[in-house]
């Protein structure tokens, strides 16, 4: 293309230019540019256009954008996509180049021409490449090319405050490349802490009518919940009615925020608003790094913008508001701080990958925070924890949720929980408790492997199934605090899913016992069910372990952090991480296992009242010393009636219920011995029952229940 023809083209688009409609189209222009990371050329010119060419026709007419840039000293704006444009400004003999962040997060590889007569050099191109150009000009003195990268050049630059107030006061927020001086890098001028660029008042006429009186809180009255879900309600019309991209929001006593948009769709990025008192305009932080100056941060991640534009959203906006003064919900709930923050993107935003964070740091409080979220809905606030993450280092806590709505950090009260003390005690009656389980346990294991002189019937073989399982729970409970601390997460991950193995195992056990007694009762001791052992224990061992690698295999195991009072006492264990999984899966699991096990010992039970009370039993005359309490202990333990103590745990009953439960389950394998050498003593005293083979119900149950039962017959 000859020097004449460019410059009607350059007059043609410089004409074009004037019309606003236009002036548009070269904006959608240079957004496809931009969006379909083609090769781009910036020349100064005298006006702003984009010129679409193919410059290497000879080598596979590839597309490339050349961008006419505006020489002078004055901002460029072209409207709504004034950001897409980069400037260009002389100063000091100095020819600079200045972009936005949209630029340098867009990691664009520009190619700038400056001189005299570039746009002849444009239709001379030359294969040859250097290091940092993929491709080069044929250039002349008169015309020079310069090529980089965005985010090579100033992804890691520093925000220099001093320098750019005096070199380039109408550069602000923006980033200074200096083409003509290559050594000079580039100049942050993007200021990383912006406060709002303009207020919306609560007593503007036009504002109250956005409001429409929705706003009641006169004589110091608290702000109901319904009408903040209307003040939220109205974020899309305040969003519309500013001119600038920030706005803060101060619209009743105990009501305040700040309102960000961005026009243009393909500069959304990640946002964080930073503030330290409830009486100061919230902060935009562009820098990451700098919310630490602050004690309160919220940062809405790029996924949720490229949500609500995905959900016809036409402007992409968040409003983040503060609520000082909302009643409170039907629980009396304490909000710390009585802080409730609203988050607004005028769409449904949730199931985000990346996480919205709210971050609160030097705090002081007394109580167990946690985060939670209500969806607006009903009169009175209904808080969850569902979709949020509570993250409590030190005096800092910090929110990770998947869903925009309202949210607050909850504190519940130190006496809903267990104290220092309380948790010290029970810590050391748990660790005695499952080493003398763990001893006795081992010398029932003992007896039958080694001591024993005759077969081992079915009910004694169930029985020490039952004494393994509960051998490694106590063994994996001891040694999981000294995993945790070792702070290995492969390590923790792989403690905790063998320690719920054997936890599922025993409570399957404990069903597997009741099953046993229910059918020797049915069946008047002749089960005949073939391979009946071998059967139960395949179901038993193997049904926990494909829990426990399902919940390895998503990733559901891991470090669990018990919150003290003091933060310094906090105990760290490897557990499940996910508490929905936790009551469903281990909660879920013992309700059934219970309901079942305690209807068999009510049966059981009965029937021995029932027995005791007669005067014969078959031909065989009752115990008149009655039910040994030794007995209905180590039935207890045997069917896991004792775990069931821990729905007591609740109001008053909390604490009592925990050192019970406690109790019981570490002296559970004491208990167990305990049984276990009484039957057989039980055995040696009455030689003349010598199996389970009796026509009689009622003798088959005195032999179980009365421990006439010898543990290993003759066969």
């Amino acid at each position: 293309m000859t020097a004449n023809r460019w410059i009607v083209l350059a007059g043609l688009v410089g004409l074009l230019w004037i019309c606003p409609i236009f002036g548009r189209l070269q904006t959608d222009t240079l957004r496809k540019c931009l969006k379909n990371d083609e090769k781009i050329f910036f020349v100064a010119d005298n006006y702003n256009g984009v010129v679409n060419k193919s410059l290497w026709e000879q080598n596979g007419n590839e597309d490339v954008c050349i961008i006419f840039l505006d020489k002078s000293s004055h901002t460029t704006d072209t409207g709504t996509g004034h950001k897409l444009w980069p400037q260009m400004k002389n100063y000091s003999n100095s020819l600079l180049l200045v972009i936005s962040k949209v630029h340098i997060n867009m990691q664009i590889q520009m190619y700038v021409l400056y001189g005299e007569n570039c746009t002849d050099r444009l239709g001379s191109v030359s294969t040859a490449s250097s290091d940092s150009c993929k491709f080069q000009l044929a250039v002349t003195d008169s015309c020079q090319i310069r090529c980089f990268n965005t985010k090579t050049v100033c992804g890691n630059s520093k925000y220099k405050k001093e320098r750019c107030s005096e070199e380039a006061p109408q550069a602000q927020d923006n980033y200074i490349i200096n083409v003509t001086r290559t050594e000079e890098g580039c100049i942050n001028c993007n200021n990383p802490k912006k406060p709002p660029e303009q207020t919306i008042d609560g007593n503007n006429e036009e504002v109250k009518k956005k409001l429409n009186g929705i706003i009641n809180t006169n004589n110091g009255t608290s702000l109901a919940p319904g009408a903040a879900v209307k003040v939220m309600g109205v974020a899309a019309d305040l969003a519309a009615s500013i001119n600038g991209s920030t706005a803060a929001l101060n619209l009743a006593e105990g009501i305040s925020g700040i309102l960000a948009r961005e026009t243009e769709p393909t500069a959304v990025d990640t946002v964080s608003f930073g503030y330290s008192s409830l009486n100061e305009d919230i902060n935009v932080i562009d820098d990451a790094g700098y919310l630490q100056d602050f004690t309160r941060a919220v940062t809405i991640p790029k996924q949720a913008f490229e949500t609500a534009l995905s959900l016809n959203v036409s402007i992409a906006f968040v409003v983040v508001m503060r609520f000082t003064n909302m009643s409170e919900d039907g629980s009396n709930h304490t909000v710390l701080g009585n802080h409730v923050l609203g988050v607004e993107m005028g769409a449904e935003i949730k199931n985000l990958t990346e996480t919205i964070s709210i971050t609160f740091a030097n705090l002081s409080y007394s109580g167990i925070p946690s985060c939670h979220s209500w969806n607006g809905e009903g009169n009175l606030p209904n808080w969850t924890d569902y979709g949020c993450e509570t993250v409590v280092n030190g005096s800092n806590i910090t929110c990770h949720c998947s869903h925009l709505t309202f949210f607050a950090i909850l504190l519940a009260p130190l006496n809903e929980t267990v104290s220092s003390s309380d948790l010290n005690s029970l810590t050391i009656i748990t660790q005695v408790g499952c080493g003398l389980s763990m001893f006795f346990l081992s010398i029932i294991l003992f007896m039958h492997f080694f001591l024993r002189k005759a077969k081992a019937n079915t009910a004694t073989i169930i029985l020490i199934h039952l004494v393994f399982a509960l051998f490694f729970l106590n063994f994996t409970f001891l040694i999981n605090n000294i995993v945790a601390q070792m702070e290995s997460a492969v390590g923790c991950k792989i403690m905790a899913a063998v320690m719920h193995y054997f936890m599922l195992a025993t409570f399957t056990w404990f069903a597997v016992q009741a099953f046993h007694l229910c059918l020797q009762l049915y069946t008047r001791g002749k089960i005949e069910i073939h391979r009946y052992v071998l059967k139960v224990s395949i179901i038993s061992w193997v049904l926990p372990s494909i829990v426990g690698i399902i919940l390895l295999s998503i990733g559901k195991y891991g470090e669990q952090v018990i919150n003290m009072e003091n933060t310094e006492n906090n105990v760290a264990m490897c557990w499940i991480t996910d508490s929905d999984v936790h009551y469903i899966v281990n909660i879920g699991y013992y309700v059934v296992v219970f309901l079942f096990t305690f209807s068999t010992f009510v049966i059981l039970m009965s029937w021995v009242v029932c027995l005791k009370r007669s005067k014969t039993a078959g031909n065989a005359q009752v115990n008149k010393s009655g039910i040994s309490m030794m007995t209905v202990l180590g039935l207890c333990c045997m069917l896991g009636v004792t775990w069931g103590f821990a729905f007591f745990a609740h109001g008053v009953f909390r604490v009592p219920a925990y050192y019970i439960f406690t109790i019981l389950n570490s002296f559970q394998g004491f208990f167990l011995f305990i049984y276990y050498t009484n039957t057989s003593r039980s055995a040696e005293m009455n030689t003349g029952v010598k199996n389970f083979q009796s026509t009689s119900s009622t003798t088959t149950l005195k032999t179980i229940l009365e421990t006439y039962e010898n543990p290993y017959e003759n066969k």
